[in-house]
């Protein structure tokens, strides 16, 4: 499917785009994806510029972005003068959010290590990891 035909279904959206029907919708709802026009039959009828703006938005939650951030980021983007700095900043607030998020991760990562490796594994009626929960 390309990009040169002028309206798509919800769910040709979805094929071309990557993102499941349910998600489109999901960011109608919150206003992250604009509205479509509609047919005379009511059908929703999503333009090429949709097709980019829900590119953007698969991309931005790939990278982690929240909601927010990505509203940000699109509002930052319909601006007729981009500010490059205005989106560095937002992007480096996230990128130290990531690391402060690896740090919690390597913690968690070493305090289950710890656990596991106090477990034997065997049919005792008792669990080093178990009770280490409950303390």
């Amino acid at each position: 499917m390309t990009t040169s035909r002028t309206t798509y279904s919800r769910g040709e959206l979805a094929k071309l785009t990557a993102v499941k029907a349910e998600t489109i919708r999901y960011y109608e709802k919150c206003g992250l994806l604009k509205a479509p026009a509609r047919s005379a039959g009511g059908h929703r009828m999503y333009s090429a510029e949709h097709v980019g703006q829900l590119k953007f938005i698969r991309r931005c939650r790939e990278l982690g972005f929240t909601i927010n951030e990505i509203e940000g980021l699109l509002s930052l983007a319909s601006i007729g003068e981009k500010s490059c700095q205005q989106v560095q900043q937002a992007t480096t607030a996230h990128l130290s959010d990531v690391h402060n998020k690896i740090k919690d991760l390597k913690k968690m990562e070493k305090t289950l290590k710890d656990l596991v490796k106090q477990c034997e594994g065997n049919t005792a009626p008792s669990c080093p990891i178990i009770e280490s929960l409950f303390s």
